[in-house]
């Protein structure tokens, strides 16, 4: 047996149903070993025996079932975005027509011919914007599975046909037309789509922005040793490139020559660059800071780290819930019930009941039971969801916490772990100068302007924050000379005619500077995580400083309150055991992991989740974009990565992480209003659906004509969308 695995883009869904109604079906083909479709991004993941079944045959079978797929390509969103942005447009412009043509008054001959105006622009509605419900509903029908587009195209129809009919005077003269009824309900229906659409979009947006991070040129150096500029994608394993001073190193593989410092923080999230010499490896569409570089390429296209992160983002989304609703949910349950209701009504009225029907037997057992569809018609059910979460977002993004997905609100109501990325997250990801220790009779301020001349013509992250702790001292320093910056170990030059060395031991040792006096302050500071700099002049070192990326502002006050949430708190870092404990003691952590490598984050969220864990990521690299996407809730800090933001769920727009905290409590809120909606919209047609029916009309001479339920109707939307509301009256505890 020969097991292949297949990307598909699938078009043609309209709700998660569609997505379950596909992997139902496929995973009762011959030969079909596993299936993952996603409605929220459109894909689908199949693993089949290529014995037995090929990707042409599957494709086939999908296309059975009334949606299309074709391989893996990538897709563009926006025109459909676009498209969606049209419908909900017109749908809502047509609902404001209609609601004017029933408060308002008109004269003469307008008014005599209103219905039928009424009727066309219902009519257009419901072909128009109104299509894809219809067409999703026929292709849940068509694989005996009822989804939320049934119940809509139900609660369309009955209102419309009822309508109709009653124009045309089939139900008596004093029937009233309600085609309000289904434009409205369209309208909001679209909302729903729009908001979909666009979530799908982002998530698509995502990927494309790591593909971008690949270089698209290399040089390619023969074996005489002649350089030619050919594309990045046509490079062959073996293929010997060069990489100067500010360019992207194309490939992974293997330095042949050369040393430099190489910025990883695309991949490692750590600010520091890392040295590099002959024999080392290097990762494809990193920064190459300094020297040149010979490099013997050893992975190219699907094999290179890039891409496996990308492939990493793509499976996590794919095991991703998409959107989900209660109404989706039970709506198999509840359009079966509902049409069922509604025809013995019709059936009871029609032949059992007759005699106690107050109008002509056919006229009262129709009108029943178009009352029982209308008034079960899911308007409220519909937007019980995405009101309250329209309603959180918007509070969300006044308190500069943006939700990206509809979700996301309601998940991070259930999160009981997050798991935190410590650089740009806990830490500013920018260091700063913690401790100076000059040796011998040098202050702390001739220190750090000596240092500060040797620094000034270097880019590395420690030389920027010397200089900036000179410059807040407000102090001053001659030009060097003779500058040269030492791949791997700090700074050499001539300061006033003496040699002024910045750098790590092995800098300082190498040259025969004593610094057996501050040895033991040094180890202190390296036990706190600071990086560490000796400073020698004239061949005597003139003391340490000691270099950390600082801490957050707010950030041990937000660990504390989740704490006090009962949320578990992790810290992840791909640096040291020395710094990472130093972090986690400051922000009262007690549960980290260091040197975690991308891959090996997004596996630490996914081990918590095998546990049973509803986790919560916050990052803000590229390198933590599989993790964010693997997580229950992402969430992305304001200042990371455009790619982090992406993926993330939600962005904390003013990189505060107390946002954290008002996030999960504004997610608590808004799932209680989602329940208490839910709640009301199934109380009413517990009530309403009897009286719809009849029941109490022999008794107490109680109906419900269909134009009333479409008022009732009406009145759980409205209900609804203002319980939602109060949700604006959130106060954020800090």
């Amino acid at each position: 047996m020969a097991e292949q695995t297949i990307k598909f883009d699938i078009s043609g869904m309209h709700c998660v149903n569609c997505a379950s109604t596909i992997e139902r079906k496929l995973k009762g083909v011959k030969g079909i070993k596993s299936v993952r479709v996603n409605f929220s991004n459109a894909t689908g993941l199949v693993s089949y025996d290529t014995n037995t079944i090929n990707k042409n045959n599957i494709a086939k079978f999908i296309k059975s079932l009334g949606y299309s797929a074709k391989e893996r390509i990538r897709i563009d969103q926006s025109s459909k975005e676009s498209l969606q942005k049209i419908w909900l447009i017109y749908s809502i412009t047509t609902s404001i027509v209609m609601m004017v043509f029933m408060y308002v008054p008109f004269p003469g001959l307008v008014e005599k011919y209103l219905s039928y105006i009424q009727l066309g622009l219902a009519t257009i509605t419901i072909l128009g914007p109104g299509m894809d419900f219809f067409i999703s509903a026929y292709k849940s029908v068509k694989n005996l599975f009822a989804n939320m587009d049934v119940l809509v195209s139900l609660g369309i129809l009955s209102a419309f046909i009822y309508s109709t009919f009653a124009i045309f005077g089939i139900f008596g003269t004093s029937s009233h037309a309600f085609f309000e009824t289904s434009v409205m309900l369209i309208a909001f229906i679209r909302i729903g789509k729009y908001m979909e659409e666009r979530a799908k979009g982002k998530a698509s947006m995502a990927l494309q922005k790591l593909i971008k991070l690949q270089a698209d040129k290399a040089r390619l150096l023969s074996p005489e040793g002649k350089e030619t500029e050919v594309n990045a994608s046509s490079l062959n394993v073996g293929d010997t490139v060069i990489v100067r001073a500010g360019e992207i190193i194309p490939v992974d593989g293997e330095i042949e020559e050369g040393t430099s410092t190489i910025d990883e923080s695309m991949v490692t999230g750590e600010s520091l660059p890392v040295a590099k010499k002959k024999g080392d490896r290097v990762i494809g569409s990193t920064m190459n800071k300094t020297g040149v570089l010979i490099i013997k390429t050893s992975k190219v296209g699907e094999d290179t780290v890039l891409s496996q992160i990308i492939n990493m983002v793509e499976d996590a989304q794919m095991d991703k819930a998409p959107i989900q609703r209660f109404a989706d949910n039970v709506s198999n349950i509840f359009v079966p019930i509902v049409v069922a209701i509604s025809i013995i009504t019709f059936l009871c009225w029609y032949f059992i009941f007759y005699h106690a029907a107050s109008q002509p037997p056919l006229v009262w057992a129709l009108k029943t039971a178009v009352a029982v569809l209308v008034i079960a018609c899911p308007c409220a059910l519909g937007l019980a969801t995405p009101t309250a979460i329209m309603v959180g977002s918007g509070i969300g993004l006044n308190n500069s916490i943006l939700i990206k997905r509809a979700s996301a609100l309601e998940q991070i109501a259930r999160i009981d772990t997050i798991v935190f990325d410590k650089t740009g997250t806990i830490t500013e990801g920018k260091f700063g100068v913690e401790n100076i220790v000059p040796s011998g009779e040098i202050n702390d301020n001739d220190l750090i302007a000596l240092a500060s001349a040797g620094c000034a013509f270097s880019n590395h992250p420690l030389s920027l924050s010397v200089v900036d702790e000179a410059k807040a001292r407000k102090l001053s320093w001659d030009t060097v000379q003779d500058f040269r910056e030492l791949a791997g170990s700090g700074i050499q030059c001539k300061y006033k005619d003496k040699t002024l060395m910045i750098g790590n031991e092995s800098l300082m040792t190498s040259n025969n500077i004593t610094i057996d006096s501050l040895q033991n302050k040094t180890k202190e500071l390296e036990v706190k995580g600071e990086s560490i700099l000796y400073v020698s002049y004239n061949n005597t070192c003139q003391g340490v400083l000691g270099l950390m990326d600082k801490i957050k502002q707010n950030a041990k006050e937000a660990i504390s309150s989740l704490q006090q949430m009962n949320i578990r708190t992790v810290m992840m870092t791909g640096d040291s055991e020395l710094v990472a404990n130093a972090v986690s003691s400051a922000v009262n952590i007690k549960e980290y992991r260091s040197k975690v490598l991308p891959g090996e984050k997004r596996d630490v969220v996914k081990n918590y989740q095998e546990q049973g864990m509803k986790v919560g990521m916050i990052g803000d690299g590229i390198n933590d974009a599989p993790a964010l996407a693997q997580a229950d809730v992402g969430i992305a800090i304001g200042a990371g990565t455009d790619v982090a933001k992406e993926t993330g769920d939600i962005i904390l727009i003013k990189n505060d992480i107390m946002d954290v905290v008002r996030a999960i409590q504004l997610g608590k809120k808004t799932l209680t209003k989602i329940r208490q909606n839910l709640f009301w919209a199934f109380f009413y047609n517990s009530i309403g659906i009897p009286i719809a029916a009849g029941v109490l009309s022999p008794y107490f001479g109680i109906s419900l004509k269909p134009e009333y339920a479409g008022l009732a109707m009406a009145f759980s939307s409205v209900s609804v969308v203002t319980n939602s509301l109060l949700l604006k009256k959130l106060s954020f505890r800090s």
